[in-house]
Order: C-alpha cells, then sequence, then structure tokens
C-alpha cells in the first residue's frame, strides 16, 4: 500500500481523551496529551484534529469567539471537538484515570 496510512497513533489518543472529557478545544486537548502520552508538537495535534474532523473520527461541536486579554490580541477562537460516527475509542484506562484525578470524570 502507497501512501501515508490512514491510522494513526496520535489521532486515536486524542479519541481517547474525547472519549473521557465528552467535549473539548485543541489548546486543552493538546495539555491534557502532553500530560498523559509522549509529549507532541502542538502543530501535530492540530494536524490531528482537523485530519479527524475530515475522516469523521471527531466532529467540530461548537466554535466560540472569547474576548479576554491575551498575549496576541483580546480575542480568541474556540473551536470545541466532540467524538465522530467513525471514532472507535477504546477506553484507555491511563486517560481516564488522569481525568479523574483532575476531576473532569
Amino acid at each position: 500500500m502507497r501512501g501515508r496510512p490512514v491510522r494513526s497513533e496520535i489521532r486515536q489518543n486524542i479519541i481517547e481523551i474525547l472519549f473521557y472529557l465528552g467535549k473539548g478545544y485543541g489548546y486543552q486537548i493538546c495539555k491534557l496529551y502532553q500530560e498523559i502520552f509522549p509529549e507532541v508538537t502542538q502543530r501535530s495535534i492540530y494536524y490531528h484534529l482537523k485530519k479527524g474532523t475530515q475522516t469523521k473520527e471527531i466532529n467540530i461541536n461548537k466554535v466560540v469567539e472569547e474576548t479576554g486579554d491575551f498575549s496576541w490580541g483580546n480575542s480568541v477562537e474556540k473551536i470545541y471537538y466532540e467524538l465522530g460516527d467513525n471514532a472507535e475509542p477504546k477506553g484507555e484506562k491511563r486517560v481516564k484515570k488522569f481525568l479523574k484525578k483532575l476531576g473532569k470524570v
């Protein structure tokens, strides 16, 4: 078979996080990912979130424009993600344990 494989370990880990979290925005998912799994770049997380929406493993729940005092300006656009129809969560125990410790589950 030629080309990149459709499956990705990083995307599967993101699906595991969303399975227990319910929904979350990109930066939140990135921070949780880096605490639980081996470190990857933030760019890679955002790539797999976008790719997951194309493969219907991840859906966009809502897009929220928030205002505040950020280093880059006074507003931010948060895209909230949730599991899609093609997602196949396995119920990763370490994700559940970590989110339970944070009080998110």
